[in-house]
């Protein structure tokens, strides 16, 4: 199915390319949420017309999701698990579960704006990516503690985990 873009697609294309989809990815995903339309004569006569707001409203929009990106490098989550004794978590932490931490914080966010990756199935310090735009993506930290842990300040924390990277 040949298919007009109206915002920017990861490895697919731009805002106005005019590429061949397979027709379940355009009707289940881009079409619904308003990321193309289909490439019928009246569709691209329509885009063509409206091209100059189109880009004008996705460049406010990267501008806005720039600040917000600016505003997430210093923020870091902690999220209270229980796990074993070897540092595994009885289940694993979910998009659901850093989207509400972060709504706590003020930033409010989709979960389906974050990429987990594999999933949090362990004790520590992840690397998150938030996309908040097509072309803007912001990382945070997230760190997975026990309720024992959260008990230990920091700093004894901190120097436990360097004297272990030591002594190994």
């Amino acid at each position: 199915m040949r298919i007009v873009l109206l915002e920017r697609v990861p490895k697919l294309g731009f805002i106005g390319d005019v590429v061949t989809v397979k027709p379940g990815y355009a009707r289940n995903f881009l079409l619904p949420l308003k990321k193309a339309l289909r490439a019928t004569s009246a569709n691209l006569e329509f885009f063509s017309s409206r091209k100059a707001d189109i880009e004008a409203s996705n460049l406010k929009l990267k501008k806005e999701a720039e600040i917000v990106a600016e505003k997430l490098t210093d923020v870091s989550i902690v999220i209270i698990r229980q796990a074993s004794e070897s540092g595994f978590l009885f289940g694993s932490v979910r998009a659901f579960d850093i989207a509400s931490e972060l709504s706590s914080q003020g930033f409010i966010t989709n979960k389906s704006q974050i990429k987990v990756g594999l999933p949090i199935k362990t004790v520590g310090t992840h690397r998150i990516e938030i996309i908040l735009h097509p072309e803007v993506v912001a990382e945070i930290s997230v760190r997975v503690m026990t309720a024992q842990e959260q008990s230990i300040p920091q700093e004894q924390q901190d120097s436990e985990n360097a004297e272990e990277v030591a002594a190994e």
